[in-house]
């Protein structure tokens, strides 16, 4: 089985010489890995560079993050594709390893796992614990969601039922997973352990502005895939994230 993982970059010299040392220092053999920049202007096209053929890459100007990641997506021959983030992580050598295995073990067509947020500047200081669960498609109801960067699916699921809405920059990730498992009702299954670490930049509650856009493309992600939520679901949603930061 062949894995695809992609990561959307722009200007981050900063951290993605560590997504890729990450990648690239897995354990399973057959890994494609791919980087779609958006023209970034710090030094992260040098670093990419210096990785010869070892990674798949592209720099040119984009629309952002999720028209980024569509272009990594289609880029990606894998039999399954992940998405890791350009200051984001795997915790060990042996994620991929994992991940196959229980591609194969469970016959499902998308894979998931738990996530830890870490300290931006001291990365063995876990801030939130994304302990996901096992999988029930109705959970979604309740305001559920896999970890976006610990969630990996099969390329034919993409072929067959579409990409990123990127138009929703706040919710394109939520509004995948729902289309995926929800609407088309994909197989999943649950890797009880954590599957990557991502540096909390500590804006996630960035603005109040910023959470009410949020919930609004939440609410979208349903209404354009002809879906009803409860009347909780979308209040729900934000609250049950509250529990990561507690629950270490």
């Amino acid at each position: 089985m062949k894995i695809s993982i992609v990561t959307a970059a722009y200007n981050s010299a900063a951290t993605i010489r560590d997504t890729i040392e990450s990648v690239l220092s897995q354990d399973y053999p057959d890994i494609e890995y791919i980087v779609a920049d958006g023209a970034s202007k710090d030094g992260t096209v040098d670093i990419l560079k210096s990785y010869g053929d070892r990674i798949k890459w592209i720099s040119e100007k984009d629309g952002g993050i999720f028209y980024a990641m569509n272009k990594g997506v289609e880029m990606a021959t894998g039999d399954a594709v992940g998405i890791i983030g350009s200051d984001d992580f795997y915790p060990n050598n042996q994620v991929i390893s994992k991940v196959v295995k229980a591609f194969k073990e469970s016959g499902a067509d998308s894979v998931y796992g738990d996530l830890h947020y870490v300290n931006n500047k001291d990365v063995t200081k876990i801030e939130r614990n994304w302990k996901s669960g096992s999988y029930n498609r109705n959970k979604f109801l309740h305001g559920w969601m896999p970890p976006h960067t610990a969630f990996f699916l099969k390329k034919k699921i993409y072929d067959t039922y579409g990409l990123y809405v990127p138009t929703m920059p706040n919710a394109s990730d939520y509004e995948l997973m729902l289309r995926m498992l929800y609407k088309h009702k994909v197989s999943s299954y649950h890797v009880p352990e954590v599957l990557m670490k991502m540096r909390n930049g500590g804006n996630s509650n960035d603005s109040l502005k910023k959470r009410i856009t949020a919930n609004k493309e939440d609410r979208n992600a349903w209404k354009i895939n002809g879906l009803s939520p409860r009347w909780y679901t979308l209040y729900a949603k934000p609250i049950s994230k509250l529990l990561q930061w507690v629950v270490k």
